[in-house]
């Protein structure tokens, strides 16, 4: 498994997910890095399940529906009715039959995803944005998780030592967020306030109960 790219180790895991473990579930929210025909086509063809992915800009696309030349996603043009529904395309690369739907999902003033989706019936930018969003909270999760709290920088070879250490580092996550949600700061000003008074607190009367593997 150690040899496996990080592609190949995604689809290890939709396989097991699927197959092995029997998990009920529909939809598939990648990241642009995801967004390979290889991957797609897996999702779509071999477990049958709908995706959502964002295209990095200068994927080469066909909207015209007679195999144009191909043109970067963000050079595309959109009236007021495709801007809200969507408008169908085909991915350079891709089988000729094989189209997906894209929609311009504004993330901020600055910043516009162009999302694409197998599901050819969904018309709605509005719901995707709102499948997005999930995707967005787990980004900002595995961002939170790897500045704050060096769940990456464990060099023991061990296993058990490994996942004790990745335990350790979602306890002080989840303590974070906790106490983002009960003050105006956010996780990372609360990571770097002084903490003197408050670890020798806990060093006496610990808040966080610890249960190693």
């Amino acid at each position: 498994m150690d040899s496996y790219s990080k592609l190949e180790h995604v689809k290890e895991m939709l396989s097991q997910v699927t197959h092995s473990k029997n998990l009920m579930f529909a939809t598939v929210l990648m990241d642009s890095w995801y967004a390979t025909k290889k991957l797609m086509a897996f999702i779509d063809d071999t477990l049958n399940k709908i995706y959502y992915c964002p295209l990095k800009r200068n994927r080469l696309v066909d909207d015209s529906g007679i195999i144009s030349p191909y043109q970067r996603v963000d050079a595309l043009l959109w009236d007021t009715s495709k801007i809200q529904h969507g408008k169908v395309i085909k991915i350079r690369g891709f089988p000729a039959h094989k189209k997906v739907k894209l929609f311009p999902v504004t993330v901020s003033p600055h910043r516009t995803e162009f999302v694409v989706t197998n599901d050819l019936s969904q018309d709605s930018t509005q719901a995707i944005r709102e499948e997005c969003r999930v995707r967005w909270k787990i980004e900002q999760f595995h961002c939170e998780l790897k500045q704050l709290t060096s769940v990456e920088a464990c060099q023991c070879p061990k296993g058990r030592i490994q996942r004790n250490h990745i335990h350790c580092a979602l306890q002080v996550w989840n303590f974070l967020r906790r106490q983002a949600v009960n003050s105006p700061l956010t996780v990372y000003e609360i990571s770097h306030q002084p903490w003197s008074d408050f670890l020798r607190q806990q060093l006496r009367s610990p808040a966080l109960k610890f249960s190693f593997a």
